[in-house]
């Protein structure tokens, strides 16, 4: 009957929501426990290693300084010559201050740290890099400046600085090889750190006196020049002054009085005389006379009322003349006043423009000699804006390497690394954990799991089977047995051949334990080893080592009571292989193995067929063809999956048909602590009372 292929991993449905089952790993970390044991253990003696005799100790020297924002001035004086304020921005910039390179090249020189090996890599042994380049060609001369530059640059690598929290104290922290050294460098820095304060406040100071020295000889310069153009402006215009601009503008505003008081006079006059010419007749005359006189002379003569009307027009022609000149003549006055008195305030607008220039030049001029002469005077008292609050004390105890925080890290370094190893080994597992996993991958049936049987050598494995009847390997076997057994009720199997996809997977024990188990039960039990390249059976039974085999009695050099072997402690037969240098596969497919498989069926109740590896040669599907039955042995955790397909797919080629699989060498303690089993007893530590062991 030809058996279904097995199925493959891409045949299987894939389920439709792929969750990490957390359980799972948990039981997969505990069953590595070892492992993970063993990188914790290798990390922390790899730590202590490195703590306690690689390591080089590092000592921590700390020296202390305070930001001074009140402090006593001699002077008042503000600007640039002021101190820090403490702000928040002004903190982190001392903090840079103290860790900048300028102040690290003078601790530098003043040391001279470039002399000293621990910050001038080119006084040690060259480097691996310097070495090949010496051998492949001449080394190029050290430059001055990189090296300089390397040392300052170590030397700020050694280096910490930070503000302590809620003050105005900075803590310059210097590691060194040397504790001397160390407090040594630190005292240096903080000292450089208060002495760069000062040389800086003072060239500051000196770059003011400079500068304000030339701003005050430019002001005297301007306030000189100033000065002379209100000295010139006096000489050149006539003495004035607001008192007697004052007295212009009040005989100005008398004059235009009287020129009002004279236009309403020569209006009149000149009504009067106008009116005069006008009259023709007496009546109109003595009417625009209007004088009693010529009223009287209108009766009399008319030679004398016109004399004295025309006495009377003379008289008003001439009041009207004269109302005339006098008006013309006050306004000449007052547009001559008026332009002596627009001059003489432009003249004293303009003086006073030069007196407030002149002034205000007087005032800069007296405000930067002060401040010339403050600085000049500040450049003897200058202070700092920090002092040493505590200088460094030699460091008796190395603060690196700092081993419990080593231990500890290399401690978990190890557990990860540990749990890392197991669950990638379980995530690149390809063998078969579970006879469920076995049967859903296969498509076939597994009938026994078969623990590891106890035994360092073959034979104690044999005596654990003989002496151990009751012990849980038993016991899995009699399932193992039973599963057989009751695969076809109707015509039980009675040849059994029992084969795996490579060596080393447990068929030859799970032959013999079987076989064992058919002569519990009464059975006559025909063991024959078809494994004949290697010779098993040997190493279970060297008592009948060298005797005549199965390879003789196919062969016709001996006959079958010559080569079956009654065992009479186990109670069943045996029948040796043997080497030969006839080909294995020939004699399998021989008529005489059919006839000797036929003659034995008629003799013993049971025949099992130990047979090589499907993998390695063709012999186990050829001895199928004369068996009843077909088990399949996989190693548990073992036998990666693409073996076991392939094999199972070679039975497939030639239309033989596996009866079922064997999950076998199941190491139990490792399967309870991955929390997996089968129904066909695996579960062994949780019914331990089952067994006898």
């Amino acid at each position: 009957m030809q058996m279904n292929a097995p199925h493959t991993h891409a045949e299987r449905p894939a389920p439709e929501d792929e969750m990490i089952d957390l359980a799972q790993g948990l039981r997969t970390l505990r069953a590595g426990w070892r492992t993970i044991a063993a990188g914790f253990a290798v990390a922390v003696a790899l730590g202590l290693l490195y703590a306690q005799f690689l390591a080089t100790p590092v000592y921590t020297a700390r020296a202390t300084v305070v930001l001074e924002t009140r402090k006593p001035q001699v002077i008042d004086l503000e600007g640039m010559m002021g101190g820090l304020t403490g702000s928040s921005d002004e903190l982190n910039t001392e903090v840079e201050v103290l860790r900048s390179r300028g102040v690290a090249e003078k601790v530098v020189a003043e040391l001279d740290l470039a002399a000293d090996p621990e910050f001038n890599a080119t006084l040690g042994a060259p480097s691996l890099r310097a070495r090949l380049r010496g051998l492949f060609g001449a080394a190029a001369a050290p430059d001055p400046a990189a090296i300089r530059a390397g040392v300052v640059d170590a030397v700020l690598a050694h280096l910490a600085v930070r503000n302590l929290p809620d003050s105005y104290v900075f803590e310059v922290a210097v590691q060194s090889e040397d504790p001397q050294k160390a407090a040594r460098i630190a005292d240096a820095w903080t000292k450089r750190y208060i002495v760069n304060q000062i040389e800086v406040k003072f060239e500051a100071t000196e770059q003011a006196t400079v500068w304000l020295g030339n701003r005050v000889a430019a002001l005297k310069r301007q306030l000189e020049a100033t000065e002379e153009k209100v000295k010139s402006f006096n000489v050149g215009t006539t003495l004035i002054s607001e008192e007697s601009l004052a007295a212009l503008q009040v005989q100005l505003k008398d004059l235009r009085e009287r020129i009002a008081d004279t236009t309403q006079a020569a209006a009149r006059a000149s009504a009067r005389a106008a009116a005069l010419e006008a009259a023709r007749t007496p009546d109109e005359k003595v009417a625009a006379a209007g004088e009693a006189g010529l009223a009287r002379l209108a009766a009399g003569t008319g030679a004398e009322f016109e004399a004295q009307f025309a006495l009377l027009l003379a008289r008003a022609r001439l009041e009207r003349a004269r109302a005339e000149d006098q008006l013309a003549a006050m306004r000449r006055t007052e547009t001559t006043l008026s332009r002596q008195i627009s001059r003489q305030g432009d003249d004293m607008i303009a003086l006073q423009q030069l007196t407030r220039e002149a002034e205000a030049n007087r005032t800069l001029y007296e405000y930067f000699l002060g401040r010339l002469k403050e600085t000049s005077a500040q450049q003897g008292i200058q202070q700092a804006d920090s002092r040493i609050l505590s200088a460094a004390v030699v460091p008796k105890v190395p603060t690196a390497p700092r081993k419990g925080l080593i231990l500890a890290f290399c401690a978990v370094l190890g557990l990860i690394a540990g749990v890392a190893v197991v669950l990638l080994r379980d995530l690149l597992r390809d063998g078969f954990r579970t006879a469920r996993q076995l049967e859903e991958d296969t498509g076939l049936v597994v009938m026994g799991q078969i623990p590891v049987i106890p035994g360092a050598t073959r034979g104690e494995v044999m005596g654990y089977l003989a002496a151990k009847p009751s012990s849980a390997a038993m016991e899995a076997v009699r399932n193992l047995r039973t599963s057989v057994l009751l695969s076809n009720v109707d015509a039980p199997p009675q040849v059994i051949m029992l084969t795996s996809s490579v060596p080393g997977e447990g068929k030859t024990t799970n032959a013999l334990a079987l076989a064992m188990n058919f002569v519990g039960i009464g059975k006559s039990v025909l063991l024959i080893e078809g494994d004949i390249r290697r010779n098993m059976l040997a190493e279970y039974f060297p008592q009948h080592a060298g005797r005549k085999g199965l390879v003789s009695l196919l062969s016709g050099a001996a006959e079958v009571d010559e080569v079956v072997i009654a065992h009479p402690e186990l109670g069943l037969s045996l029948i040796m292989g043997e080497r030969s240098r006839v080909n294995a596969a020939d004699l399998f497919m021989s008529d005489a193995w059919k006839g000797f498989i036929a003659q034995m069926r008629r003799r013993f109740d049971y025949i099992l067929i130990d047979t090589p590896p499907v993998l390695v040669v063709p012999d186990a599907r050829i001895i199928a063809q004369s068996a009843d039955a077909a088990l399949f042995s996989v190693l548990w955790d073992g036998t990666p999956r693409r073996e076991v397909f392939e094999a199972l797919q070679l039975f497939a080629s030639v239309r033989q048909k596996v009866s079922g699989l064997i999950l076998s060498r199941i190491d139990t303690d490792r399967m309870q602590r991955y929390g997996q089993g089968g129904s066909y007893g695996a579960r062994y530590g949780a019914h331990a009372e089952y067994y006898r062991d």
